[in-house]
């Protein structure tokens, strides 16, 4: 919603893969959310963390902010005289969950322990 404020939404229906800058850098903010999120989960578990303890926290920090987003995101819409209501949004969402579990995977991959006996 910041980005389409600032004017970098383009409305532009015939283009498929309308991304601009800001849509790539904003994969940073899940990814740094993941990645405390999962390091500090690590620690309370006194630094040895599964691979699969590791994805689930992950998936709950996922569907929590999940949860945020598209409640702004609606209040936003019903709300606001926008502009934004011309645009599929729903792709871009399905898009951002895509992106997050892959971002799980990822994170929870850099930050799981390895155990001894494998």
């Amino acid at each position: 919603m910041l980005m389409h404020e600032l004017g970098f939404y383009h409305l532009n229906p015939q283009a498929l893969a309308d991304i601009t800058w800001t849509e790539y850098l904003s994969v940073g903010i899940p990814f740094g959310g993941l990645y405390f999120g999962l390091k500090s989960y690590r620690k309370q578990l006194r630094n040895k963390m599964s691979l699969f303890q590791a994805m689930m926290q992950g998936f709950k920090i996922l569907i929590v902010g999940s949860v945020l987003y598209m409640a702004t995101l609606s209040f936003y819409l019903e709300y606001t005289d926008s502009r934004m209501q011309k645009i599929d949004y729903m792709q871009r969402l399905a898009a951002m969950g895509v992106v997050g579990i892959l971002l799980v995977l990822v994170v929870s991959l850099l930050l799981m322990t390895r155990p001894r006996n494998l």
